[in-house]
C-alpha cells in the first residue's frame, strides 16, 4: 500500500476526474466537461490535448464530442466495434473534407437500416445543410449509403435484410426490380439514389423531396463490408458524370483506406446484429 504521507498529484487527479467523466457519460463536450468538472475550458483542452495524444480519448468530427478510445489496447476491440470504426475513419473523413467539397457520412448496418457513426458536415456545409446526426437512420433501399452496403454484403446477410423490409403484398415487378438495384451497384462498384424504387422504407419521402444527390462505396475489412461512405451534393450543382469523375476515385480510395486501419488494428467488426449468422427461420418471408 503506498504511503499515506506521500501527496497525490493534483494534476493527475484532475486529468483522470475529466477522463472518468467521458467515460461516464460516452460522450461529452467541451462545455459539458466544464460544467460537470468545473475546470476551465482553457485547463480542460489542455488535458483533452495530452489525453488525445496518449490515445485515451478521441474528438467527433460529426459534433465535437470528446469519446474514450476504444483502439487504446487496455480496452477490448470487439466491446464496441462500431465506436472504433468511428475513430479510425475520423481522420479519414476529415482528409476527404479537405478534398472534396461535399460533405460525408459513414454508416454501418443494422436490423433494418443503416446508421450514421461519423460525419464530416461539420467541415464541409452542404448549402447550409448539415448532414446526420449520429444515429440517423438511413433506408436501405432508398440511399446510396445503404444501397452500397446492400450490394456488397453477402448473399445470406442480404437476403435476411430485404426479408424483412418486404411489404406483404410486395409484386414480384417490384421484388425483381430491387435485384437489379442490388446486380447493378456490386457490378460497377458504387451506388447512387436512382432509380427509385416502390417499397415505403424509411427516408423514401425525403430522397425524393430534398433536392440532393449522392454516390457511396462499401468499406471492407479483409473482404468483408462493414460499412458504406458517400459524397451528398445540392443536385444544381454538379452533374453525376461530373462528380464520378472528379471524385468517385477519391471516394474509394478512402473508404480502402479505413479498411486497411481496421484490419491493421485487428478484430472482427461484428457491427450491429450479424444477420449472416442468423437462424435459418429468420430467412423466411413473414405471414
Amino acid at each position: 500500500m503506498i504511503e499515506r504521507k506521500v501527496k497525490s498529484v493534483r494534476s493527475l487527479e484532475r486529468g483522470i476526474d475529466v477522463l472518468l467523466e467521458i467515460h461516464r457519460s460516452r460522450a461529452a463536450s467541451l462545455r459539458e466537461l466544464h460544467e460537470s468538472t468545473g475546470l476551465p475550458k482553457a485547463t480542460l483542452l489542455r488535458m483533452l490535448l495530452t489525453l488525445s495524444k496518449r490515445g485515451l480519448v478521441w474528438q467527433r468530427i460529426a459534433d465535437g464530442a470528446f469519446l474514450p478510445s476504444r483502439l487504446h489496447k487496455v480496452v477490448d476491440w470487439d466491446a464496441d466495434s462500431a465506436s472504433a470504426l468511428a475513430e479510425l475513419a475520423s481522420p479519414h473523413l476529415a482528409e476527404l473534407s479537405r478534398r472534396i467539397a461535399w460533405p460525408s457520412v459513414l454508416a454501418v448496418p443494422r436490423l433494418d437500416h443503416v446508421e450514421i457513426i461519423e460525419t464530416n458536415s461539420s467541415l464541409n456545409r452542404l448549402d447550409s445543410a448539415v448532414l446526420g446526426p449520429i444515429g440517423l437512420k438511413l433506408s436501405y433501399i432508398h440511399t446510396a449509403t445503404g444501397r452500397a452496403y446492400l450490394a456488397a454484403c453477402d448473399a445470406v446477410e442480404r437476403a435476411a435484410i430485404i426479408n424483412r423490409l418486404k411489404p406483404r403484398d410486395a409484386s414480384p415487378g417490384s421484388v425483381a426490380a430491387l435485384e437489379r438495384i442490388v446486380a447493378q451497384t456490386s457490378a460497377r462498384g458504387w451506388s447512387e439514389r436512382d432509380p427509385p424504387h416502390p417499397w415505403p422504407d424509411r427516408n423514401r419521402q425525403e430522397v425524393v423531396t430534398d433536392g440532393r444527390r449522392s454516390i457511396a462505396v462499401p468499406v471492407r475489412v479483409h473482404g468483408h463490408a462493414v460499412a458504406a461512405i458517400n459524397i451528398t451534393w445540392p443536385s444544381h450543382r454538379m452533374q453525376m458524370k461530373d462528380v464520378l469523375a472528379q471524385h468517385l476515385s477519391t471516394l474509394q480510395a478512402t473508404a480502402a483506406a479505413i479498411g486497411r486501419a481496421a484490419e491493421e488494428k485487428g478484430g472482427q467488426f461484428e457491427l450491429g446484429v450479424a444477420l449472416a449468422q442468423l437462424p435459418a427461420s429468420a430467412l423466411v418471408p413473414r405471414p
